[in-house]
């Protein structure tokens, strides 16, 4: 079986990991019991960009579980579990090719790898594959009944990619589910942004002045959580209406120029590029620390900040590099990559199950309606949003009530006013 991860010596470590996570995720172990009867996916190839940690292991054992041949690399150079990578090759038999720390030709080779497995499926976590198909490998894309995909980030490429009327198979939009968005990006994202920041740094949430880009729903998170460990959020936007939002959740709302002379912590949450840029970089006051928790490394203009400080000394703790800019430090976590996945483990499982839930019947829904789907960027059917909520809430133990006949019948009709 070919593969290429760090080393196979740590797969014991890799499979105590994944077996921890799988308690953890009870939705998705369901799933994983249905398919093991059912075989949905049966003989079908299944490539999936995603970042390489013991709750995506489950998700991968769900899918071959459901009978597809699947392979695995990395959505982040820096995002890997080297020991959940090789403990999926050895204790799972499921092709790995990610190694934590790997450059950017070795990203692309294991992106090409897992593409040279022929897939007629693929997930995405970013839609590099989705963007490796259309560019490079074009013969290939042809061959795909449907993809999924799993970042806000992804899904604006793939949605630019459908307007442009260029995107040549059907996507599914997994991050638009509710029981991915609402959950996952704002509970998962806030706890382990949070998470990495302070195992980066050791830094004191409370009483510090944390600069939040972007109110989205992953921005949303993190703002409550560093509120509730005591810090003065300030929020940045560009969206009247998020940022109107921000300011009625009480949080102090002003453009970056504005933020960066008085921000001790500036955290990039927007799914857009250089959003901090050397003239805030310019403002920052010495000490300030910059860190970026959505997708790509491109949120903070990296390059610009190298051009401008007249020193950089890497490595001055894990996944913390110093730039020297006039008199003054600013420190840059994690190179400006994923904080929570570079610096810490990720979303908690618990999270991740209602996604990787999503994911997993996300692919049986392709697989059934492969013929009808059109290339175009689809959102998850409420039913299968419905079935993922209400197994989550028996797996907690939490009833809720149900409408009675009267009810039922008052919603669907219009006869009855005051």
């Amino acid at each position: 079986m070919k593969h290429d991860v760090k080393d196979m010596k740590l797969a014991g470590i890799g499979k105590k990991r994944i077996m921890w996570a799988d308690g953890d995720m009870p939705v998705l172990a369901q799933i994983r019991e249905r398919f093991e009867k059912t075989k949905p996916l049966k003989g079908k190839s299944v490539a999936c960009c995603l970042h390489v940690t013991a709750e995506t292991a489950n998700l991968v054992r769900t899918l071959k579980a459901g009978g597809a041949d699947v392979c695995l690399c990395a959505s982040n150079p820096l995002s890997t579990q080297d020991n959940v990578a090789a403990s999926l090759v050895k204790d799972f038999g499921i092709p790995v090719f990610a190694i934590c720390g790997e450059d950017r030709n070795t990203y692309y080779k294991h992106l090409n790898q897992a593409l040279d497995a022929k897939p007629v499926i693929t997930m995405d976590d970013g839609a590099d594959l989705v963007n490796v198909l259309h560019t490079s490998r074009p013969k290939d894309a042809a061959r795909i009944i449907g993809s999924m995909e799993e970042t806000t980030t992804g899904v604006i490429r793939l949605r630019a990619m459908a307007n442009a009327g260029i995107l040549k198979f059907p996507v599914v939009a997994v991050n638009d589910a509710q029981t991915k968005y609402m959950f996952d990006n704002r509970y998962g994202t806030g706890q382990s942004t949070v998470d990495g920041i302070i195992r980066a740094t050791d830094f004191l949430m409370a009483g510090k002045k944390v600069v939040v880009a972007g109110y989205g729903w992953c921005g949303r998170g993190f703002a409550s959580r560093a509120r509730g460990m005591g810090a003065i959020v300030i929020v940045t936007e560009v969206d009247p209406i998020k940022a109107l939002e921000a300011t009625m959740d009480g949080f102090a709302v002003m453009p970056m120029s504005q933020a960066a002379p008085i921000g001790d912590l500036f955290v990039t949450l927007t799914g857009n590029k250089h959003v901090i840029r050397p003239e805030h970089f310019k403002k920052m006051h010495d000490g300030a620390i910059v860190a970026n928790s959505g997708h790509f490394d491109i949120e903070i203009d990296v390059k610009g900040l190298k051009k401008i400080a007249k020193k950089v000394n890497k490595g001055v703790r894990r996944c913390v590099d110093e730039f020297v800019v006039g008199k003054k430090s600013i420190y840059l976590l994690a190179e400006g990559r994923l904080i929570n996945l570079a610096a810490a483990e990720g979303h908690p499982a618990s999270v991740m199950d209602m996604s990787f839930a999503t994911q997993a019947m996300a692919t049986e829904f392709v697989v059934k309606n492969a013929k009808k789907l059109k290339p175009a960027v689809y959102n998850v059917p409420i039913e299968i949003e419905k079935w993922i909520s209400t197994a989550k809430l028996k797996s907690m133990s939490i009833d809720i009530d149900k409408m009675t006949a009267d009810q039922v019948k008052y919603l669907s009709s219009s006869g009855e006013g005051t």
